[in-house]
């Protein structure tokens, strides 16, 4: 079984990053950040590999980051997603590099990493990454979507200008964090992944039902949003949920399977 979304932090800032979490979202994170709790807690809930992911909130984090990445991406148990950013001026050369040390996954947060979505100085980014790289993008938070950095509505911009994205594009937390209902409009229902991360505690279950019925269940797949959550915990938390439980779960389960072989087949 395969978690898609978590985060492992170098050990000189893991505290800090996990101090920028609470700040930001107003939630404890529930693990430190650093490798060996992952592992742990993804032998815990019985978890074969994890994506890990990173982004850079400006050019220059971006080569450190990026080192970090490749170096997780040594560890069997891992497959570490690069990051990149906008302001960064030789980010063709950094992609290639990725490539070269076999990551061929992006994380792209907006929010955090502070732009705009919908900027079209991210349009060359797109044409070339959108045959090339997996990407997880976080969409949504506490802003109205014309207000907030990303939302289900500027990714449907993004989508139009560059629909190749779509092969290759996992949306987290369901579609949208707190932006779900605009989620059901401009993401539901298209040929997209999903992941489950930093959705089910706070998604109403009237939306929740709906974003099931609309969506095909094969493109879902689990994330933990590690350490804000662990694994084990957040597998619990869809087995014991009325509108999900064992059902729900099995069906993960082969998602990820599918996933895992289509991903590897094209690395």
């Amino acid at each position: 079984m395969l978690d898609v979304h978590t985060h492992i932090f170098h050990p000189k800032i893991a505290e800090k990053a996990c101090q920028a979490l609470k700040t930001h979202y107003a939630i404890t994170p529930q693990g430190t950040g650093l490798l060996d709790d992952l592992l742990v807690h993804l032998e815990t809930g019985q978890f074969s590999k994890a994506i890990v992911l990173c982004a850079a909130t400006g050019a220059h984090q971006v080569i450190p980051a990026n080192n970090w990445a490749i170096e997780l991406n040594k560890h069997s148990k891992l497959i570490a997603f690069g990051t990149i950013h906008p302001d960064y001026q030789n980010w063709e050369k950094e992609l290639s590099r990725l490539l070269k040390h076999d990551i061929s996954g992006l994380k792209i947060h907006p929010d955090f990493q502070g732009f705009d979505l919908a900027d079209t100085k991210l349009f060359p980014i797109w044409e070339t990454i959108q045959d090339k790289f997996w990407i997880i993008l976080h969409i949504g938070d506490k802003f109205s979507p014309d207000q907030n950095p990303s939302s289900p509505q500027k990714l449907a911009f993004i989508l139009k200008n560059f629909p190749k994205l779509q092969s290759k594009l996992i949306i987290a937390h369901l579609g949208g964090y707190l932006h779900w209902q605009y989620a059901l409009d401009y993401i539901i229902g298209q040929d997209i992944f999903l992941d489950t991360s930093s959705s089910l505690p706070f998604i109403p279950e009237t939306i929740l039902k709906q974003i099931l019925a609309r969506h095909n269940p094969e493109k879902i797949l689990f994330g933990s949003d590690y350490p804000l959550f662990l694994p084990e915990k957040e597998k619990q938390r869809i087995l014991e949920h009325p509108l999900l439980q064992t059902r729900f779960w099995f069906q993960l389960e082969q998602n990820s399977n599918n996933f895992l072989k289509m991903f590897l087949k094209q690395n």
